[in-house]
């Protein structure tokens, strides 16, 4: 039986805005009191949306800012023509940061100085955001090689590069600011006089924190929920044994008590409603992957990198290859720890794993 094609299953969701698109450093108003930005990104996914809330906090009129972006002059400039255009001359009062990914927190210092404002964010991100934009956390240097290398990567000169990235995060996240305040499941935020819920979600990012206004029903979903691709759920070598699939797919539960109709602002892709459909629609991908790994490895034991062309049939340059390979380990682990494969550590010191 032939899965449903991306275009198939994006008709079942509907976007209100139709094709409209922000224009550089210009937004759209997608809900009362908040609009819609569109930055680039250096990417094969090239944009983020970020979001600009109507807010009064301490007294003070302005606006609360959802995410910021990598840490480019490009994305300076963007943001330079918003605070020109979008803000009607009122300040940015705070900035929320759903995750610690670069695209998500690069330019959180820079707005937070400049605006002389406090950072929101996840316990867990922002500390792990503080460490990596100091060292290397899981995106290069000698572990991630050896990581890499453990799982069947073997092209020395793919190694070499992945040893070379020891300042792949610093350079998009130079810096995080040095105070934050703290958000946690379940927290509600008051954001331009609306009540805005905080949803954990888990497997993409350390501690991921969506947002919720009932009074608007619309939720800020971040990278867990995106209208067209899936969301990168990766092992590292931080945390070589984690099982990031079985959370990632656990979170998805936390979001099906919301209304059908919720206006769903994601970080990719564009606005939707059809919330209940696309977690199905993510739930039966990763189904329908697991069942190809599992397929393959009983056939034979396999490493990360024989799956990596039964979860994808394009070809993929070295970046997309690392998140590929963190995605094809949190699928053969998904499997490992419920039991239905086995993993050995073979003469090669290549770990693969076969059917029980």
């Amino acid at each position: 039986m032939t899965a449903p094609s991306k275009d198939t299953l994006e008709a079942r969701l509907h976007y209100p805005q139709g094709d409209a698109l922000p224009e550089p450093g210009r937004a759209l108003v997608v809900a009362p009191g908040v609009k819609w930005l569109r930055m680039r990104l250096p990417f094969a996914l090239d944009h983020i949306n970020l979001w600009l809330l109507r807010d009064t906090l301490d007294g003070i009129e302005g606006w609360t800012v959802v995410d910021c972006c990598v840490a480019r002059d490009e994305a300076r400039a963007q943001w330079e023509d918003v605070f020109d255009q979008e803000l009607d001359g009122l300040p940015i009062l705070r900035v929320i940061v759903t995750h610690m990914h670069p695209d998500h927190i690069g330019l959180a210092d820079w707005l937070c100085q400049r605006w002389n404002c406090r950072l929101w964010c996840s316990a867990t991100d922002y500390h792990t955001a503080r460490l990596a934009s100091q060292s290397t956390t899981g995106f290069g240097g000698e572990r991630a090689a050896a990581f890499f290398a453990s799982h069947g990567m073997t092209a020395p000169d793919d190694l070499e590069k992945i040893r070379q990235r020891t300042g792949y995060y610093p350079n998009l996240v130079p810096s995080v600011p040095m105070a934050y305040r703290r958000l946690m499941d379940a927290q509600v935020v008051r954001i331009g006089g609306r009540d805005w819920r905080c949803i954990s979600g888990f497997g993409h990012a350390p501690e991921h924190i969506a947002l919720y206004c009932g009074e608007l029903q619309t939720l800020i979903s971040g990278d867990m929920v995106l209208p067209r691709i899936s969301t990168n759920v990766s092992v590292y070598d931080t945390e070589p044994e984690a099982d990031p699939l079985k959370l990632f797919l656990d979170s998805l539960e936390k979001f099906l008590p919301l209304p059908e109709g919720t206006l769903v602002l994601p970080s990719h892709g564009k606005p939707f409603t059809g919330l209940h459909e696309r977690i199905q629609q993510l739930k039966d991908h990763h189904r329908d992957r697991l069942a190809e790994v599992m397929q393959a490895c009983s056939q034979a034991p396999s490493s990360a990198m024989d799956i990596i062309p039964v979860l994808f049939t394009r070809a993929l340059d070295l970046h997309q290859m690392t998140f590929a390979m963190g995605e094809a380990v949190a699928h053969l682990h998904r499997l490992w720890f419920d039991g239905r494969l086995q993993r050995e550590l073979c003469a090669d010191q290549i770990h693969r794993f076969r059917a029980t």
